[in-house]
């Protein structure tokens, strides 16, 4: 699942560098907050 949202922001991410130049940068942003918690995860997920 976590897979799935990481893959929609990174095509709406890309979407906000060809058509929505004002949304581009909030984009951007989910983005990296996806790639943090996915990291999280990922880290947290192996711990056990």
């Amino acid at each position: 699942m976590l897979m799935t949202i990481a893959l929609i922001l990174l095509v709406l991410w890309l979407m906000g560098f060809v058509v929505f130049k004002v949304t581009g940068a909030v984009i951007h942003l989910l983005l990296i907050a996806a790639v943090i918690v996915g990291l999280v995860q990922l880290f947290r997920g192996r711990r056990l």
